[in-house]
């Protein structure tokens, strides 16, 4: 069609603000090892869930599901998400990533923590975006994030021996008794010159893992010199921190998700386990839940995907927004927590209330007969805290209220590249696009006010030629409601109030 010689030619403009394209912030990844049901045949199950390939699936699949073992963990997981949906709510998006089952648990936790080179394990999430048009950005490992193990880290020399004319042999003995442990390694280094025949220095070859106790270092050999004297030696044993939790932030932070990690139960053990740890995109929960399995009887299990299903069902109440805390949110599907903390709403002093200082997330009990408890019943999660050291983004939904913000703008202004000149009226439409992002979310309230404007301190003439602009975007999130203080003191006035209230009475009597 050519332009008429006379006549009307009319073109379409789009060049004005764009609708916001939300991003999706509540799709649960699940990256675990776990085995077919004894019913399924290898070949569907290998099919429905390859070996380190992710899938794409909901938690309402029951023709996937049925080819699960269900008695694992996996199948575990699926059902406390889905015991915590709200109403109208179907099902939950599921991106799951089935690694394989180690030869100790050390192996399997290699599996999950995977590599990033390979894109395997948790790694594979990366890429899941492009390959199955979805990023999941609330990501679960359960049953694999509790486990620390103590390490050799140092070995000093005590006295360096005498008279030996070969490197003596260096072991260890105790460390503990765990199933899986592992004793480190050590070779002794000779002097040369005045420290001939002696030790000059130790070195590690391997650390050892699991060790749960302290080390004692022995020597032997050294030569055959009658009148040798061998070295002594002590050795340093510290907690590392669980593979899988400190692998997770690189991840995390590539694809703008958290990670909700279950936590030793007890104020010692998660303290120390927390203490190891530490990025605004993990959220810690302790202790386990209890739950009746399929034959009846009570088990526990990993707290971590009932959290989720609360994460998505909270999303859902705000329109797919997540900018609401989980906390004070009744946990269903369980019949206890793991471990009963201690808790009160006025005394810090409680295991809860300690536990929570730590940046930890519990699970109480509601009790009707305690005006100091957190509910008259059932089961609570409290937890508000991130691991991160940075007190501005310690609040969980904060961070991912930022996320979905950064990501609704990514996703809504990527339409104006390449597309327009660089002109008055395309700025003015970018500045607007992002202000009505803000102007929503200040209006839902997820945050308190914003500003946004084109920058006048960045923008310059020579990057406007290049095609390049600067918008600065200012928000606060509104905070999550978590503690106050209330006055109590006597009210005088209603004693001179009461008193004039009976003179005027009796003037009335008169």
């Amino acid at each position: 069609m050519t332009d008429p010689v006379f006549g009307i030619t009319i073109r379409r403009d789009a060049n004005e603000a764009a609708v916001p394209s939300n991003a999706l912030m509540s799709v649960v990844g699940i990256c675990m090892p776990f085995a077919k049901a004894a019913t399924a045949t290898q070949e569907a199950f290998d099919a429905a869930f390859p070996v380190g390939v992710p899938v794409r699936m909901n938690s309402n699949d029951t023709t996937r599901l049925a080819l699960c073992d269900p008695d694992s963990l996996f199948v575990d997981a699926v059902e406390g998400i889905n015991a915590q949906l709200g109403p109208y709510q179907v099902a939950a998006q599921l991106v799951v990533n089935r690694v394989a089952q180690g030869a100790d648990i050390a192996a399997t936790i290699a599996n999950i923590v995977g590599s990033s080179v390979n894109g395997t394990g948790i790694n594979a999430f990366v890429n899941a975006g492009a390959d199955l048009g979805v990023y999941p950005r609330l990501i679960l490992t359960p049953g694999y994030t509790t486990q620390q193990f103590g390490a050799l880290t140092g070995l000093a020399l005590t006295t360096q021996g005498t008279n030996m004319t070969a490197a003596p042999d260096v072991a260890f003995t105790g460390g503990g008794t765990d199933p899986n442990k592992v004793l480190p390694t050590a070779h002794a280094v000779m002097g040369t010159g005045p420290n001939a025949q002696k030790v000059a220095s130790l070195v590690i070859d391997s650390p050892g893992a699991y060790l749960s106790a302290p080390l004692n270092v022995t020597f032997s050999g050294g030569g055959a010199d009658a009148g040798k004297v061998l070295p002594t030696a002590t050795a340093t044993v510290e907690e590392l921190a669980n593979a899988v939790c400190a692998a997770l932030p690189e991840v995390l932070n590539k694809i703008l998700a958290v990670a909700i990690v279950d936590g030793p139960n007890g104020l010692t053990a998660f303290t120390q386990w927390r203490e190891t740890l530490s990025s605004d995109r993990l959220i810690p929960v302790t202790p386990g839940i209890k739950r009746i399995d399929k034959d009846g009887d009570v088990v526990t299990r990993p707290a971590a995907p009932r959290i989720a299903g609360v994460a998505v069902r909270r999303d859902y109440e705000n329109d797919g927004r997540p900018f609401r805390s989980w906390a004070n949110q009744a946990l269903y599907g369980i019949v206890g927590p793991e471990q009963n903390y201690r808790f009160s709403l006025t005394d810090g002093s409680t295991e809860g209330q300690e536990i929570l200082a730590a940046q930890g997330g519990i699970i109480v009990r509601g009790d009707s007969g305690d005006d100091f408890a957190i509910a008259d019943g059932g089961f609570v999660y409290i937890g508000t805290d991130n691991l991160s050291d940075q007190t501005i983004w310690q609040q969980y939904h904060k961070v991912r209220g930022r996320d979905f913000i950064e990501l609704t703008c990514l996703r809504t202004l990527r339409q104006f590249l390449g597309k327009f000149n660089l002109t008055t009226q395309t700025i003015q439409a970018i500045v607007n696009t992002v202000h009505d992002i803000l102007a929503k979310a200040e209006a839902n309230g997820d945050i308190l006010g914003f500003k946004c404007r084109f920058d006048p301190e960045l923008n310059n003439a020579q990057d406007l030629r290049a095609g390049h602009i600067y918008i600065d975007a200012q928000f606060e999130e509104a905070p999550v409601f978590r503690r106050l203080t209330m006055t109590s003191r006597p009210y005088a006035p209603a004693l001179q109030a009461t008193i004039d209230e009976l003179l005027a009475r009796q003037n009335l009597v008169s």
